[in-house]
């Protein structure tokens, strides 16, 4: 417990990110100590201002966030069949949101601008309650994980109760005559985690999008199960499920 707690001090003097629940004097410290033993036995090069324990990689399997994997699996999927001319997106999971402008040029619109350059790709600032767009002018848009944040503060952004009916209202507001609009969302029993994120039932959404006609529904159910192809109304009383709607303006 000791070598672990002077090890916790020495890394946080460097700045280095170590989150408290990481070390502990358990089995994994322990396992940390004779590895660290075992290497340096064998002529590993080690010093103790810099050590830096991972102690939670080793998983039997590899781990991921199974809304987030599926939604840029389906979402990719239909987009790269429709090869849009140009895509805008809002607010997405910024290294699927870049990955998308090896199809098509892309535009990611934010209200912390990502500062990266890559070809096909302009990050703009802007904010989901007021996008730059006209009316009707946007034939692909995409906001992934996103709705369910806004009006919580967690991102900078003002307290608002009604922040995720008034975000969709703006992206229906842009989408252009038949544009598609590729949103996700948690879904399930209506609630709100603050300052996370909200759920909603699947239905209360697609009522939101009342001028868009919904073309599909996709889901990661509560057990991380990947279902393409999906009934809304089977995921109304879901924990936390995501639910993946296709929508497009007749």
């Amino acid at each position: 417990m000791r070598f672990v707690l002077r090890l916790r001090e020495r890394l946080r003097g460097r700045g280095a990110r170590m989150p408290t629940q990481a070390i502990t004097a358990d089995a994994r410290s322990a396992w940390f100590q004779e590895q660290l033993a075992d290497y340096r036995a064998m002529g590993g090069e080690a010093g103790d201002a810099d050590l830096y324990p991972c102690l939670q990689d080793r998983t039997a399997t590899t781990p991921f966030d199974p809304h987030y994997f599926y939604q840029a699996v389906w979402a990719t999927e239909r987009l790269v069949a429709l090869r849009p001319a140009s895509h805008v997106d809002v607010g997405s999971e910024l290294r699927w949101v870049a990955l998308l402008a090896a199809w098509f040029p892309v535009t990611f619109v934010d209200i912390r601008p990502a500062p990266v350059r890559v070809a096909n790709f302009e990050a703009q600032a802007g904010s989901i309650l007021q996008l730059p767009y006209a009316d009707r002018s946007v034939p692909s848009l995409s906001c992934m994980h996103v709705i369910e944040h806004v009006g919580l503060g967690r991102y900078g952004d003002s307290l608002d109760p009604k922040g995720s009916v008034r975000a969709a209202q703006e992206l229906q507001r842009v989408i252009a005559p038949g544009g598609h609009l590729f949103l996700s969302t948690p879904v399930g029993r209506k609630r709100t985690c603050f300052n996370a994120h909200r759920i909603h039932p699947p239905h209360e959404v697609i009522r939101w999008f009342d001028a868009l006609r919904l073309l599909e529904f996709g889901a990661v159910g509560d057990d991380g199960t990947f279902r393409p192809e999906a009934d809304p109304a089977a995921f109304a009383d879901a924990t936390y499920a995501c639910g993946l709607f296709r929508f497009q303006r007749p």
